[in-house]
């Protein structure tokens, strides 16, 4: 591995932290390049559970060096408690194993609140986001108004853009949302005091990576949110609020696509999402809850209940087609265990008319129908297997007919939560 690309190829939460965590193993730095602490990477080491909001997943190996950044949201705060929490659980966590862009935007005080504020002013309107200001600060990036981390290390410069992000915010806060405003000084002391405890870990990452690269050093690159939430992509509203696939990388880490060697999707054996917006595959009715019910399916970051559905090869296929995946890794499927028969969704038919390509010029997505097949389930416990051969036949026959309608190789297969509970298939 030389420089890899992880991305998740549906609305998120497909397994990605443990793919990630184990993939880390061979990689020298593990880079986070967008979203922010609206991600929630699980990963399950022994009888320990971590729950990863900002810092890569390769933190719980030594020896890596796990890098944030520039296209990055960067609440400081979270940041720095999830260094907390992680050195008082015996992780080593420090400036030669992790890294911060001095240019990553910062998530403030006033992003979060206006970024309730806005969903309560939309009503039924609302995107369903996770209210910890992503949106907003991304807005503010765009805007050319916002504070990066290099801001917060200059105290003077720090004052300058924060009050001046103050002035508009807290007339908007005040006159708008009849809500309370934000004290210059209190913020300013706030900032200041973290951006000195971010100091030590901030840097030109974007140099790191390219001069690591330039060593023969191995990068990882890891996605956080679902390549169906893409803000260009994806199924818009009611997305995230930047480019979460293969595509983000240059831009959000400073390392040219073109040197980018390999690009892997992740996706479950079904698919779930969290938060408002289309999700055609959605099963309603008995199947969706047990899969949730089986699958533990609540959001690591918000803890809302993951809204459940069948395996959805349109989606699939265009997620991995878009970010030029050359395979993919199927997570949770032991999840599907039990179940006498399995759904796949293989076309949509929208007025009538019946494709198997995702409809992007498509503006109500309330409108699809999907298709479906059904396939025989196994009824066995796969949680033990490690050899693809020793799978039961109707497994292998789900699995290798899966991967026909989608189009690309089943790379591994991962059959249970712990890091060794996988099936290699030619990663």
């Amino acid at each position: 591995m030389s420089s890899l690309s992880v991305f998740g190829a549906q609305w998120g939460d497909e397994g990605k932290g443990k793919i990630i965590d184990l993939l880390a193993r061979d990689a020298d730095f593990v880079v986070r390049y967008q979203g922010g602490s609206n991600a929630g990477h699980t990963v399950i080491v022994g009888d320990e559970k971590y729950v990863l909001h900002l810092i890569p997943s390769g933190i719980l190996h030594p020896g890596k060096v796990n890098v944030v950044g520039n296209g990055v949201a960067l609440d400081p705060l979270t940041f720095m408690e999830e260094v907390d929490g992680l050195r008082e659980r015996g992780i080593d966590v420090g400036s030669s194993n992790l890294r911060l862009s001095s240019s990553a935007h910062v998530i403030l005080d006033h992003h979060r609140k206006l970024d309730g504020l806005a969903e309560a002013w939309r009503g039924g309107g609302r995107i369903g986001t996770t209210g910890r200001g992503i949106g907003p600060c991304y807005a503010d990036k765009a805007s050319r108004t916002g504070l990066r981390v290099a801001d917060l290390l200059e105290p003077e410069r720090c004052r300058e853009r924060l009050s001046a992000a103050l002035l508009e915010k807290n007339a908007l806060i005040e006159r708008v949302h009849e809500s309370d405003p934000f004290e210059l000084e209190e913020q300013f002391e706030k900032y200041v005091a973290v951006g000195e405890r971010l100091r030590p870990f901030v840097c030109d990452t974007g140099a790191l990576l390219r001069d690591a690269h330039k060593e023969g050093k191995s990068l990882l690159f890891e996605g956080a949110q679902g390549a169906m939430l893409d803000i260009d992509h994806g199924t818009y509203p009611y997305v995230t609020s930047s480019n979460t696939g293969a595509n983000g990388i240059p831009s959000g880490s400073g390392f040219p696509a073109r040197k980018v060697d390999r690009v892997v999707g992740i996706a479950k054996s079904y698919c779930t999402r969290v938060g408002e917006g289309a999700f055609p595959s959605e099963d309603g009715g008995e199947g969706g809850q047990e899969l949730g019910r089986v699958g533990h399916e609540f959001g690591a970051t918000t803890g809302r209940p993951r809204r459940c559905g069948w395996f959805d090869s349109v989606a699939v296929r265009y997620a991995l087609d878009l970010n030029g995946a050359d395979g993919w890794i199927m997570t949770k499927l032991d999840i599907l265990d039990s179940f006498e028969t399995i759904r796949v969704g293989t076309s949509y038919k929208i007025d009538g008319e019946e494709s198997s390509v995702w409809p992007v010029g498509c503006t109500d997505l309330s409108k699809i129908e999907v298709q479906y097949e059904e396939l025989p389930g196994w009824q066995e416990d796969i949680t033990a297997v490690r050899r693809y051969e020793d799978l039961p036949q109707a497994t292998r026959s789900y699995v290798e007919w899966v991967e026909e309608r989608v189009g690309a190789p089943i790379l591994m297969l991962s059959v249970g939560p712990e890091r060794d509970q996988v099936i290699p298939r030619g990663l």
